[in-house]
């Protein structure tokens, strides 16, 4: 998936690298079908199915006005679409180095973040089918274990994001402490998946901070289960 012509590419930076933090899905279903999955329109870019790793685009829903930042018009909501984001946000202005990009938000009171996410047009739903979490443990040779995750059933679902309005428009995904699963295979943190309802990616999308905000702070995230170990990647 590549941005629209009219953004020029993204160029080449680092990223900001947690072991403890998701740096790897996969998202293994077309445009069509991940557009049909949350009502969106797919866009002109279309998505064949892949891994995503940092620092690369990748097929997120947002409800936002397309290359305009600020509210949406007065009266209505728009509806959401699908778009190419790049996975990495810019740092802040001061940082060390203005060339690693921050690809998890975990602080949701930081106030690098916290513009946006009180801004719902900001806000964005990045499909997945399985997510790559690091465990705790080693294997004989010494490599952290990964492990492979979804929700019990399959099909496609969704992590809760925000995006930036940067000269490349990126986004970064939300973290939590591991629950579950993930925790019991000894991950320390996981993404925050949006319960699989419209009402919640609606509150997600368009509702203001205080009722987005418990999404991304609920009590019991949604059941994931550990898959094969031999996940594509």
């Amino acid at each position: 998936m590549q941005p629209k012509q009219s953004r020029r590419a993204a160029p080449r930076f680092q990223c900001i690298w947690d072991w403890r933090l998701t740096q790897l899905y996969r998202l293994d279903a077309k445009a069509a079908d991940v557009a049909r999955r949350f009502g969106a329109a797919p866009g002109e870019d279309p998505w064949a199915g892949g891994y995503i790793a940092p620092l690369n685009f990748a097929p997120v829903i947002t409800a936002g006005r397309e290359f305009i930042a600020g509210p949406r018009p007065a009266g209505g909501r728009l509806s959401p679409r699908m778009t190419p984001r790049l996975w990495g946000v810019l740092p802040p202005p001061k940082s060390d180095d203005p060339t690693r990009r921050i690809a998890s938000v975990r602080n949701l009171d930081s106030p690098f973040w916290i513009g946006n996410l009180r801004n719902s047009e900001f806000r964005c739903l990045v499909p997945l089918t399985s997510v790559m979490l690091w465990g705790s443990g080693t294997d004989y040779e010494g490599r952290r274990l990964k492990h492979w995750f979804a929700p019990e059933g399959g099909g496609i679902f969704a992590m809760a994001g925000v995006w930036k309005d940067e000269d490349v428009p990126a986004f970064a995904l939300l973290t939590r402490d591991a629950a579950g699963a993930p925790r019991d295979a000894g991950c320390k943190s996981m993404p925050v998946i949006v319960p699989d309802s419209e009402a919640a990616r609606q509150t997600w999308l368009h509702s203001g901070w205080d009722a987005a905000r418990s999404i991304a702070e609920q009590s019991q995230p949604t059941p994931l289960v550990e898959l094969g170990s031999d996940q594509p990647d």
